[in-house]
């Protein structure tokens, strides 16, 4: 080992006393320049000679240098610093009622609304990335196409491609299938010991997040629609009634710039699409609106299914721009909440947030303050129903699952 070491030594010092002779200035060219001699004409053969011997020495010296020479040359730069430096996150995710859901406009999903609480705690935006399969968000993860991969890919496939993962519900897996959701979703990075992966790891498995995290869960339940009986009605009402009113619905989902299923979801939601509807307090028609909302939304008959629909989609633009302030892809479940408690019962849960240093314009803490004041408040509970069932139906509709 030390005769071996030796010759390394020596090759390294020969190979640079090489370079440092072929390199230093020619003594003739300085003397005959001194000497006002005219210089040698300019030969392009010579030059390309000199700068193949230059390459070929460089090469016997950088084979001289020793092996951890090399490994340090090749580093790669952590995805972390990446990250903080571009200031945006890149995802490679699969679609899926366990990951996220692209609807006309706006991203959601439990998986997407998880990694954007880890986006904004690093002070970063996102991009997010669709792939067809696991494998291919995987593959895109560890070609540096992307920092992280959010899927419910097998440990199998991740230790194949020697990936490093974190399960988001932390081993609490029942919080998840309680709720219908895939407990192998998680985030997965190229290296276990990248900052990016270790923070990760902290901000997910944090006890207060937890509970954020299990609230989360219960807000994309997916279970509504899986029994027979509420499948069926779904299905039923769409079929039946739907036909009856699409074009009204579509018609004021442009005037008021909403989409149109997410009118549909809230009619069905408010009176199975019901126009004759009439609840036990008077709130009337499709989209049951009380005679104050009726009034200053300028409905006159509140059975009439036009009329019904038009008033409705006004107030949530209305509500949409009472929480202008929220960022798009939470400022939906905002609106829904305040059109079924009002504007003034949301603000004050963000100013309760607010003086707790906690983030009011995030839906997945207003969520997890109505989840846990729900005891002391019926309306909460209520609440948090209409806006879980609304968002339930509209993804039923977009997945084409009915």
């Amino acid at each position: 080992m030390q005769r071996m070491t030796y010759r390394v030594k020596v090759s390294t010092l020969r190979a640079k006393r090489r370079l440092s002779y072929l390199l230093r200035p020619s003594k003739r060219t300085l003397n005959l320049k001194s000497n006002l001699v005219p210089s040698i004409p300019y030969s392009p053969s010579a030059r390309f000679s000199k700068t193949k011997k230059l390459v070929q020495l460089s090469s016997i010296a950088l084979l001289s240098l020793p092996a951890d020479s090399l490994t340090t040359m090749k580093a790669q730069v952590p995805a972390y610093n990446k990250v903080m430096l571009q200031k945006t996150l890149i995802i490679a995710a699969v679609p899926g009622d366990s990951t996220y859901f692209a609807t006309d406009g706006f991203q959601h999903g439990f998986g997407y609304d998880l990694v954007r609480g880890y986006a904004d705690e690093l002070g970063v935006g996102i991009e997010l990335k669709a792939y067809a399969s696991d494998k291919a968000a995987l593959r895109a993860l560890q070609s540096g196409a992307a920092d992280m991969a959010l899927t419910t890919a097998s440990s199998q496939l991740k230790n194949q491609l020697e990936l490093s993962s974190i399960n988001v519900s932390c081993g609490y897996d029942t919080s998840l299938t309680d709720n219908g959701l895939n407990p192998k979703v998680s985030w997965t990075f190229k290296q276990a010991d990248d900052p990016l992966s270790q923070k990760a790891s902290y901000f997910l498995c944090d006890r207060i997040k937890l509970e954020s995290t299990q609230s989360l869960a219960a807000f994309y339940n997916q279970n509504l629609l899986k029994d027979a009986y509420s499948q069926q009605h779904f299905k039923k009402t769409l079929t039946e009634k739907l036909p009856d009113y699409q074009s009204s619905f579509k018609k004021q989902a442009k005037d008021y710039n909403h989409d149109w299923e997410l009118l549909v979801a809230m009619g069905y939601q408010e009176s199975h699409l019901d126009a004759d509807a009439v609840s036990p307090t008077g709130v009337r028609g499709i989209m049951m609106l009380t005679n104050s909302t009726a009034e200053a939304m300028g409905v006159a008959d509140r059975v009439d299914p036009l009329q019904s629909i038009g008033g409705g989609a006004r107030y949530l633009e209305e509500m949409k721009s009472t929480f202008q302030d929220v960022p798009q892809t939470d400022r939906i479940w905002f609106a829904l909440a305040a059109y079924n408690m009002g504007p003034n019962a949301i603000k004050r849960i963000q100013k309760h947030l607010d003086s707790d240093g906690i983030n009011d314009k995030n839906w997945a803490n207003i969520y997890n303050y109505l989840s846990e004041n729900k005891a002391s408040n019926s309306r909460y509970e209520q609440c948090m129903q209409y806006v879980s069932n609304i968002r339930s139906y509209i993804e039923t509709m977009k997945m084409q699952t009915v």
